[in-house]
């Protein structure tokens, strides 16, 4: 009896964003024989929008670029209108835009919360590869996740909370201990999925010696995040550029040994656990303080001002609506998003309050 290899179509879907994939898929059994990607249109025209937006306007463009990982793309944005500013400043001898310590922390806070909402996606398709379609662990957790998003945002999922400058809103009051409380719970399920799944047969079996990507692939194809990790280089956005401050928290950065599929899958629950124990770092030591920067010019008033004061309500309405006048100047600036690198590069010309170019 001869065998032959067969095609599917894979897609087209949804990975995450506005766009399409599909796949034409060789299969041989459960073996992917090869696989011919068609990349359609991901990005909606984002870049050519806001250079319609002033620069604070374009925000929420970028909680859509990741549906998974919503903060960690403003935050990304964000960092990148303010190394901007801040370098050209540097160089006329301007005042700096200085993000208070508080406002950073919470950065933090939510950053590890968007890395753990993102990495437990992924665990649970893979625990779908099971079909064991019933079991929702993960999403079970994501819900508790994006309710910490809801209470400190008023949105489920786009935010538009880490702005430039800190944050728009200080946390609301029991959020942090009901964030700590979350964390030992949390850690048991992280156990439970690992039992279930680390050392079952079936599992490993389609995980196991599966896509493979050795350290000098990776290297050659600027691989990040989980893909670089996974192939043995220890390459982390955080610890490099300490963003943040997060070189005063206590964490380690997972690496494979064999650069599979199932070395990606221990680097992400074991990135999970060094989110809890950098969360719980922060919930022990936030300070008090300022959650945006004191420059009128950066920085809208708080929502109670605006109440009050007719000079807030103006100043509220002028930021928004005009925007900023942001120094002329080109950067580029990365984070470590979920998934890996995310760069952002801006182009600001005459002095003007809309970005030239935001790719």
């Amino acid at each position: 009896m001869q065998i032959k290899n067969y095609l599917i179509n894979f897609g087209p879907q949804h990975p995450a964003a506005h766009g399409v994939l599909r796949m034409v898929v060789e299969l041989n059994g459960e073996i992917i024989k090869n696989c011919d990607p068609h990349i359609g249109l991901l990005h909606r025209g984002t870049e050519k929008l806001i250079e319609y937006k002033n620069f604070f306007q374009a925000l929420p463009y970028f909680d859509r670029l990741d549906y998974v990982s919503m903060m960690a793309q403003e935050h990304s944005y964000s960092i990148a209108i303010e190394n901007l500013i801040n370098e050209v400043s540097a160089k006329a001898d301007l005042p700096l835009i200085a993000i208070p310590n508080r406002a950073k922390q919470i950065r933090v806070l939510f950053l590890e919360i968007t890395r753990i909402l993102n990495h437990l996606l992924a665990v649970q398709h893979m625990q779908w590869t099971l079909e064991l379609l019933h079991l929702s662990w993960a999403f079970e957790e994501r819900e508790k996740l994006v309710e910490f998003y809801e209470r400190v945002s008023g949105a489920r999922m786009h935010a538009a909370y880490i702005r430039p400058g800190g944050v728009a809103f200080d946390l609301p009051k029991g959020l942090l201990k009901d964030i700590y409380d979350f964390l030992l719970p949390f850690s048991r399920k992280l156990t439970d999925m690992e039992e279930l799944l680390n050392s079952n047969r079936i599992f490993k079996e389609r995980v196991l010696n599966i896509g493979i990507v050795t350290s000098s692939v990776a290297k050659e194809h600027a691989f990040t995040g989980v893909m670089t990790r996974g192939s043995g280089i220890p390459f982390d956005l955080r610890k490099i550029y300490n963003y943040e401050n997060y070189n005063d928290y206590s964490f380690r950065i997972p690496i494979g040994l064999y650069g599979d599929c199932y070395d990606r899958y221990l680097i992400r629950m074991q990135e999970m656990r060094e989110s809890i124990h950098i969360i719980a770092q922060v919930c022990n030591q936030i300070e008090h303080g300022p959650i945006t920067v004191p420059l009128a010019k950066y920085g809208n008033p708080s929502r109670a001002s605006s109440k009050h004061f007719m000079e807030a309500l103006i100043h509220h309405f002028k930021f928004f609506s005009g925007g900023s006048l942001v120094p002329e100047g080109i950067l580029y600036s990365s984070t470590e998003a979920p998934k890996g690198e995310f760069g952002t590069f801006l182009a600001a010309y005459h002095q003007d309050t809309k970005p030239y170019v935001a790719i």
